[in-house]
């Protein structure tokens, strides 16, 4: 399916790519993931409806109502913006009204990223280079937080990695890399065409909040 199809299938908008034009230069401008991008991450990565995943910078919630729709596993959308909030809600009204009673929820939360208080269910978060690092370092601290309450391993998805957001989880957290996507015939075009996954390594102790 192209991502018109997808959409109708759906009964979603998200395809409009669009800019902030207020004075918000932590945060980058609102591009959902391709769904072509999405199936290939699938067929090699696992969410179940075991799941709970935060997406950061969720925009009008494509990967929320995607991956609802193919694994019944919970999405929370954390969006600072009140347009594109208001349209993920347009949007889950109309998913919902196509869709059979589930086990997991769709919710969405308008706040800032790094206000957002990390529940103690969340198993995986998903960014696609929505904001600047340090807002991405406070809110891995708060990630971090969480799990410090009830320790499990949470995985961190990013597209498209900013090589700032590598080298922090790398050299100053407890998170490994464990697996990478290369997008068929587009990574070797452009080596930022990919997703790379990383998971809290328990071995380690996670750092104190001070």
């Amino acid at each position: 399916m192209n991502e018109k199809e997808y959409e109708e299938r759906l009964r979603i908008e998200t395809i409009d790519i669009q800019h902030l034009y207020n004075a918000f230069s932590h945060y980058n401008r609102y591009e959902p993931t391709p769904y072509a991008a999405l199936e290939e991450l699938c067929a090699v990565y696992s969410f179940d409806q075991t799941d709970t995943v935060v997406d950061f910078g969720c925009g009008k919630g494509r990967l929320n109502f995607y991956l609802h729709d193919r694994f019944d596993c919970s999405v929370i959308g954390v969006e600072m913006n009140g347009q594109y909030y208001q349209d993920a809600l347009t949007n889950q009204m109309a998913y919902t009204k196509k869709m059979k009673k589930r086990r997991g929820s769709i919710r969405f939360e308008q706040t800032y990223a790094e206000a957002y208080p990390i529940p103690d269910d969340v198993t995986k978060c998903y960014f696609f280079n929505p904001f600047s690092v340090q807002i991405f370092m406070k809110v891995v601290d708060n990630i971090l937080a969480s799990i410090e309450r009830r320790p499990r391993p949470v995985d961190l998805i990013l597209y498209y990695p900013a090589d700032e957001y590598r080298y922090f989880l790398e050299h100053q957290t407890v998170f490994e890399q464990v697996d990478e996507v290369r997008l068929k015939e587009l990574f070797d075009k452009n080596h930022d065409e990919r997703f790379v996954i990383y998971r809290t390594d328990l071995s380690q102790e996670v750092p104190k909040r001070v």
